[in-house]
């Protein structure tokens, strides 16, 4: 039967929040870990200075110079009228 341990991994050693599992210090045991909150790193960090220089260079490319704002938003809001904009 698998039983459930509450821990905290800190710097790759276990540090047991309730019940401790007896076990013989000298033997290998067999576990999974589970992470129930992902941690924040600096890779996962948003970039802003990337992000304001990618968006700079699609609006440089003028891709999207030849389309009507307001005639894209009437064609792809077909479900329901806007009061007052049609």
């Amino acid at each position: 039967m698998l039983k459930t341990f509450r821990a905290i991994l800190k710097n790759n050693y276990i540090e047991w929040l309730e019940e401790n599992p007896i076990m013989e210090l000298d033997t290998s045991v067999k576990i999974h870990v589970t992470f129930l909150e992902e941690t924040a790193t600096n890779q996962n960090k948003s970039n802003g200075q990337k992000m304001t220089e990618a968006l700079n260079k699609i609006a440089k490319n003028g891709n999207f110079a030849d389309i009507d704002p307001q005639k894209w938003q009437l064609e792809n809001r077909q479900d329901r009228n806007l009061p007052y904009r049609d």
